[in-house]
């Protein structure tokens, strides 16, 4: 048995997990946030016997689309009207994911 924890992003989590739970994976999601844009995260956890752990990477791997956004370097143009803000582009999505080996799991 293996623990996995994944953190994707919040436009991704409806769709990976209905097709993880599609597949009869049990999977509880939690809102996160946290990484260089400061954008809204989920973080999915599910326990998956050790023989499914592949199946389950695929179907994140398949529903968790990398893209390219904007993000604005620079200082507020208001305090630093001399500051030409620069816009770059930034790859975000996918996913995260911890693998864990678990001792004991009990469904109660």
């Amino acid at each position: 048995m293996k623990l996995l924890i994944a953190i994707v992003q919040d436009q991704d989590a409806p769709v990976l997990v209905s097709a993880l739970v599609e597949r009869d994976f049990r999977v509880t999601t939690v809102a996160t946030s946290g990484g260089l844009l400061r954008q809204g995260q989920t973080t999915l956890i599910s326990g998956v016997d050790d023989e499914r752990v592949d199946e389950w990477l695929a179907i994140a791997e398949e529903k968790c689309q990398r893209r390219m956004v904007p993000l604005v370097l620079g200082g507020d143009p208001e305090h630093y009207p001399w500051y030409t803000p620069e816009l770059l582009e930034v790859e975000v999505g996918g996913a995260v994911v911890f693998v864990l080996n678990v001792d004991r799991y009990e469904r109660l």
